[in-house]
């Protein structure tokens, strides 16, 4: 019998085929929302630090020294005031 090929793709063949593509769309829209950014912000939704915070911060970590500290302070204060 020529072009005889079964009896055909059965039930469960269409069920893994069908439960392949719905995972593969799955994992596809999923690497593009984790991909793509979002308007939401990185650090929990707090608004931007002010540059006050900034400098209380980077005085902190050491990385100014106390009279840097104070003139940039002074220096805050003074714009602040405008």
């Amino acid at each position: 019998m020529m072009g005889w090929y079964g009896m055909g793709t059965g039930w469960g063949s269409w069920l893994g085929m069908g439960l392949f593509w719905l995972v593969l769309l799955g994992v596809i829209l999923y690497a593009v929302v984790r991909l793509l950014p979002s308007g939401r912000s990185s650090d929990g939704g707090r608004s931007a630090e002010s540059p006050a915070e900034i400098l209380d911060r980077r005085f902190a970590r050491g990385e100014i020294d106390v009279e840097t500290y104070r003139a940039q302070r002074a220096i805050l204060g003074d714009a602040g005031a405008r």
